[in-house]
């Protein structure tokens, strides 16, 4: 029944997901450096809790939106 697919690409293509594998997890292992960079610093942690707090709020008026089931 599958016997006649074969991979999205030729022998040129093989490496393609193990590069991209190296590629995300050097992007995730820099973004992880930016943070613990910044993370100590009070204006990052104030501007953090301002973004959770609009988060918050705006979440609990989408809910208090919703008409209640009856």
């Amino acid at each position: 029944m599958l016997k006649g697919l074969k991979g999205a690409g030729g022998p040129a293509e093989r490496g393609y997901a193990t590069s991209e594998y190296a590629l995300g997890t050097l992007v995730v292992c820099a973004l992880v450096g930016a943070f613990i960079k910044i993370l100590p610093d009070p204006r990052f942690a104030q501007f953090a809790l301002e973004i959770a707090m609009a988060l918050v709020d705006w979440f609990l008026r989408f809910l208090a939106a919703l008409p209640l089931p009856r």
